[in-house]
């Protein structure tokens, strides 16, 4: 039979005051000779706090104070309240604290539901630089132990019961009234890359990871994975699997929303099934690694966060505060572009050229594989001389770091001129430029200069004066042969 998620996470306080109270650990000389409860004596509880080792520590949990070399854990909150009408002094109370264990209490509605008052203990307290937290001079009884303000990111220790006093674990035949507890939590962390460097322009697709730890805790009972698109990107699809490789299965191990391509920078959620939290109960030594694949739309430094709410608790918790999820650093990709001025000698604006863009310098050359930009991939140059051509990833930013020229993700790109203003020559060579954030804002980022057609040389042409004066030239030395022909004939004539 499949144990209830509640009542499994409450068996392991009720197994915890069973075996001497406490999920940890617990110390302290006795205050009475004898083998009886001092009914005047006072008690004092000590709660410290470790970030959770990926390993047991194999401390035993008896009520002993401890030497622990974990990192302490500031600032965590706890509430403490007193169980009444519980009398420790007497036979009965301990059967009265043992059949309340029984029930497994998971709040303060649990005890009142089992016939008991609780009442808090000065309030919640957080702990100290050291990890602690120690409530001095506690009547005798029963104490209910809530973690009501876990770190960000922190899965709270499940509510426990602990007695004070409690049996000294050394002699068994004295008494402990200082009790020491160490509730451990399951810390999680969670980061976030981009992937962008084979991306060169709005609509090529954009890989994001998330991945994201599992809590080292026996019931999982919320996992959640959200990631709030900025409008510049769209949505395209979410693929999750564990860090070993083995797949998760939408539907069956998680819900996620969108479950189709969505425009406009959607709030990603992938909330994990029953099934998906008892497949990551097995494997808390793995992580969960979410592939989010997005395309950029317009163009910005776009700044990208993703949060990883590791329990049913934090999802009702907003980020940042005690108990809630955990937020990622921010990851960013980079899109803009350029203005270019087209102009002749004499810097004179010049209209009606045809420019494309490529990715290399020799698609460039051979006018193969122009990029597509707002579906053109011709850009023609304005009345004023100028074309923007925008829609680039940066050329010194991939991947979510700075880069520079012979980085890995380093772009620059190319401009051909397919179409010359008229009554100038075409460009001989393409022009390499780059995309930033400087060409990115508004102004000139680059000055094309055209000469004028044959470097402002005419050509002669059929039927243009060139040619008429060539043919007057001919004509007149024609006629003057034959004059002087005719004329040496009649000469020759006159003196026979």
């Amino acid at each position: 039979m499949n144990t209830p998620k509640k009542w499994r996470g409450s068996r392991a306080a009720a197994a915890v005051l069973a075996a001497g109270i406490a999920a940890l650990t617990l110390a302290a000389p006795a205050h009475a000779a004898g083998n009886l409860v001092d009914p005047n004596a006072e008690g004092s509880l000590t709660i410290h706090k470790y970030e959770a080792p990926e390993t047991p520590t194999g401390l035993p949990n008896d009520g002993t104070e401890q030497s622990v070399s974990l990192d302490p854990l500031e600032g965590v909150g706890f509430t403490v309240y007193k169980v009444d009408p519980i009398d420790l002094t007497t036979n009965a109370g301990w059967v009265d604290a043992s059949e309340l264990a029984d029930l497994a209490p998971d709040s303060i509605a649990d005890i009142a539901a089992a016939g008991y008052t609780a009442t808090a203990v000065g309030g919640q307290q957080l702990t100290d630089a050291n990890g602690e937290i120690t409530l001095s001079s506690l009547d005798l009884g029963l104490y209910f132990v809530l973690e009501t303000a876990p770190l960000p990111g922190s899965t709270a220790v499940a509510p426990f019961l602990v007695t004070v006093p409690l049996t000294d674990p050394g002699t068994n035949d004295a008494w402990l009234y200082d009790v020491h507890v160490y509730p451990k939590n399951a810390l999680t962390a969670a980061t976030k890359t981009v992937d962008d460097a084979g991306s060169v322009k709005l609509g090529d697709e954009i890989e994001f990871t998330i991945t994201t730890d599992i809590p080292n805790v026996q019931v999982i009972d919320g996992y959640k994975i959200v990631d709030d698109l900025d409008p510049k990107l769209d949505y395209v699809s979410a693929e999750l699997a564990l860090s070993d490789g083995t797949p998760l299965v939408a539907g069956t191990h998680y819900t996620v929303t969108p479950a189709a391509a969505t425009a406009g920078g959607p709030l990603v959620e992938v909330i994990f099934t029953a099934a998906g939290r008892d497949l990551l109960e097995a494997h808390t030594d793995l992580q969960v690694v979410m592939n989010l694949t997005a395309t950029a739309n317009a163009v910005g430094e776009i700044a990208n966060t993703a949060l990883l709410y590791p329990n049913d608790a934090s999802f009702a918790v907003q980020p940042g505060e005690p108990g809630g999820p955990i937020v990622t650093p921010p990851v960013v990709t980079k899109w803009g572009g350029i203005t270019v001025e087209k102009v002749d000698e004499a810097g004179t604006a010049l209209a009606g050229a045809v420019f494309s863009v490529y990715r290399t310098e020799a698609d460039a050359a051979a006018g193969t594989d122009p990029i597509v930009l707002g579906g053109a991939t011709e850009f023609t140059v304005a009345a004023d001389g100028t074309v923007t051509i925008s829609g680039l990833r940066y050329s010194d930013w991939a991947d979510g770091v700075a880069v520079a020229e012979g980085d890995d993700g380093y772009q620059t790109y190319w401009l051909a001129e397919i179409v010359a203003p008229e009554g100038f020559e075409l460009l001989a060579a393409p022009i390499e430029f780059t995309v930033d954030a400087a060409t990115t804002a508004v102004g000139i980022d680059l000055e094309v200069v055209n000469v004028p057609s044959n470097g402002g040389f005419e050509l002669p042409l059929t039927g243009g004066a060139g040619t008429t004066l060539f043919w007057l030239g001919g004509g007149m030395l024609l006629a003057g042969a034959v004059f002087l022909a005719v004329y040496a004939r009649r000469k020759a004539k006159t003196d026979a």
